[in-house]
């Protein structure tokens, strides 16, 4: 395999232990694709591994039933883009909101620094306002 085509299976890789992490609900995953000193430009987030871990425990006690698709996946040098849409029922607190019960859906758009086929770096842009809607019970919609 030559260099390139090495960086892409392993950005690939990332991208994919992501969704495998978020359907399988098992925020221990990280471990496989995160880098301890993981670096998250997400204000809800802290950096580090163990904040990621934490975060997606969180996630999952909130949303348990989630299930990811990843749409698409772009590699480009140790960048690696995911286009993925979310599904759930809000059944836990999160981020001080009540669960109210019922289904959400959100998309993002995450990129990933990676080296050494771990994420060290992460960017991430989703429509805050339309799932912070949902979460409060509201439709979302535009």
């Amino acid at each position: 395999m030559s260099t390139g085509t090495t960086q892409q299976h392993r950005g690939q890789t990332v991208a994919h232990a992501f969704a495998e992490m978020m359907n399988g609900h098992n925020p221990d995953a990280v471990d496989g694709f995160v880098a301890e000193d993981y670096i998250n430009h997400n204000f809800h987030v802290e950096d580090g591994r163990e904040a990621n871990r934490a975060f997606w425990q969180t996630w999952f006690a909130a949303f348990p039933d989630t299930e990811v698709t990843l749409d698409d996946v772009l590699v480009d040098g140790d960048r690696v883009a995911g286009r993925f849409t979310y599904r759930a029922t809000f059944q836990g607190p999160f981020l001080g909101l009540p669960p109210t019960g019922r289904p959400v859906e959100m998309n993002s758009i995450d990129i990933w620094r990676v080296v050494d086929g771990m994420a060290v770096e992460h960017w991430d842009q989703i429509d805050g306002q339309a799932f912070f809607a949902q979460l409060a019970g509201e439709s979302g919609d535009r």
